[in-house]
């Protein structure tokens, strides 16, 4: 279930720069899942992945919303209010 989410008003109308998770690409590595910032398009892989670039990027730029681009997923998560609103 949907939980409350102040920071949905701040997502942009974005696409992913990547086909890949932008830091394992330079860094040779490979992810397990794909998340999206919604924020500025950033692509970065998932907590199950060696290198949690998603995370990573919500820590450097405090950019709240990521989204899974994985086919069939349709869900976004926040990381500010720990919900998927």
């Amino acid at each position: 279930m949907p939980g409350e989410c102040s920071h949905l008003k701040l997502a942009q109308d974005v696409q992913p720069k990547t086909e890949g998770c932008e830091e394992c690409l330079i860094e040779g590595e490979s992810w397990v899942q794909l998340r999206m910032c919604l924020i500025c398009g950033h692509v970065g892989c998932c907590d199950s992945s060696c290198g949690r670039h998603a995370t990573r990027h919500f820590e450097k730029t405090g950019h709240p919303l990521m989204r899974s681009i994985e086919p069939g997923h349709n869900w976004t998560w926040c990381y500010v209010d720990k919900v998927y609103p």
